[in-house]
Formats: C-alpha cells, structure tokens, sequence
C-alpha cells in the first residue's frame, strides 16, 4: 500500500478519519450526520480513485516496458 499512497496521502487519509470522528462525537446523531458522512464519503471515493489509477499507471508501465523490450530484442537479432 505504500506504494500506492505517498507520506502527504496517508496524512490526509487519517486527518479526515479523525476529523469524521471528532464530528461523530461533537455533532452527536443529528441531521449534521449526515452531510459530515456525505463529505467523508467523497474524501474515501477521492482516495480509492487516487489508489486505482495508481495500480492502473503501474500496469501500463510494465506494459510498455515489455513493449520497449521485444522491440529492443527484435532490432538486436535482425542481419544488419
């Protein structure tokens, strides 16, 4: 996971878990509580779309790596 998440991401991520907490708490099971989970929720999608096109950016890498590397090896073997 920490390859996916940098330090300022994981900050964020526990921030607003604890900010959501402290709400729960201060706000009490009210109407409040349901606009501060509207807005926790966001936050969670924003990350999971941060943490998917991450893994997304990797496989296409390695993709193109292996590409790059059967092109590599094809230029490598043909009579010059």
């Amino acid at each position: 996971m920490n390859k996916h998440f940098d330090t300022p991401t994981v900050i964020v991520i526990i921030v607003t878990f604890v900010l959501f907490a402290v709400a729960l708490f201060v706000k009490g099971f009210t109407h409040d509580l349901l606009l501060e989970a509207g807005v926790f929720l966001v936050s969670v999608k924003l990350m999971l779309m941060g943490y998917k096109n991450s893994v997304t950016n990797k496989k296409m890498m390695d993709e193109l790596q292996e590409i790059k590397n059967r092109l590599a090896e094809k230029q490598n073997t043909e009579p010059k």
